[in-house]
């Protein structure tokens, strides 16, 4: 999710007001063809897939922008989402559990959309799964909250389990995950996962750790400058493919384009050749799906 500088303030509550969205640069993007793309078992995923989280509202800033996000992402808006990602050669979508997007999906695949869908998701009941199983998705990945929470209490072999699960209805499976020593872990561990999702931005730190390090607590989440140094670090380690989100910070990266130009061009130029990036865009100021597609052109090829 972009924070690039408002235009003033009556347009932008205009454009609230009607529920624009910034659509010209998309319409330019159009027929550019598919972005660059990895192999993720048999599908070919492109380098940017596209993200979830302003949809479902989970800003990582303020209870208001959640707000106005998740109410903001009505279905009719989502599938436009969907939509025009593909337009700007996003052929992949990751969401979480969500009925919202549940009814996009298949309202899009009905209207002739050939969007893959990657779901992330903790383990369900029956009746979840079959549900999840009948929208076959490209993979399903182990929630990475409850992956890191489960390293946090040596109950990970749950994250196993899930595995197991997830292969036994045929599906790829994935772990995600915020911490790079967990990624390690992981990999020791040969539990069978397929790929990874891995955080730029370790969000979770211990409380004590913090408390500290740093004399004080802190208020919400802890960005540090030099976390995705140290996830990228891992990544490149790391044999299976894997797909980096918070690439942006949840925005934080946003003040500028040229903060967000460099945002891209590092994920790619530090992760491997063999993986992907997920963003969130909340298309409502300017395209955010076009800007970024573009940057993925650039600097994912």
């Amino acid at each position: 999710m972009h924070g690039h500088t408002p235009p003033d303030r009556r347009r932008f509550l205009t454009q609230l007001a009607v529920g624009a969205l910034a659509t010209p640069a998309a319409t330019h993007a159009a027929g550019a063809g598919m972005l660059p793309t990895i192999k993720l078992g048999k599908h070919d995923v492109t380098r940017l897939i596209a993200g979830y989280n302003p949809i479902g509202g989970y800003s990582h800033t303020t209870p208001k922008l959640d707000r106005l996000m998740r109410e903001w992402f009505t279905a009719e808006r989502t599938l436009d989402y969907v939509r025009r990602c593909e337009q700007n050669g996003i052929n992949t979508w990751q969401s979480s559990v969500d009925q919202k997007c549940f009814g996009v999906l298949r309202k899009a695949w009905d209207t002739g959309s050939k969007i893959q869908w990657i779901c992330l998701m903790r383990d369900v009941d029956p009746a979840q799964w079959k549900e999840i199983v009948g929208l076959k998705p490209v993979a399903v990945v182990h929630h990475g909250e409850v992956t890191d929470s489960l390293f946090n209490t040596a109950e990970e072999e749950n994250i196993r389990d899930f595995l197991k699960k997830a292969h036994d209805y045929g599906l790829l499976a994935g772990v995600s995950s915020h911490r790079p020593r967990n990624i390690l872990r992981l990999e020791d561990s040969n539990w069978g996962q397929d790929f990874y999702m891995t955080c730029f931005h370790e969000i979770r730190r211990d409380a004590d750790k913090v408390r500290d390090g740093l004399g004080d607590e802190t208020i919400g989440e802890l960005y540090l400058q030099h976390d995705p140094v140290r996830m990228t670090e891992v990544v490149r380690k790391v044999k299976r493919p894997c797909l980096g989100f918070k690439i942006l910070a949840a925005g934080r990266m946003c003040k500028t384009a040229a903060t967000i130009e460099q945002a891209f061009k590092f994920a790619f130029e530090n992760i491997k050749t063999t993986d992907a990036v997920i963003v969130g865009m909340f298309p409502i100021v300017t395209d955010e799906i076009a800007e970024d597609a573009a940057l993925a052109r650039r600097y994912g090829g």
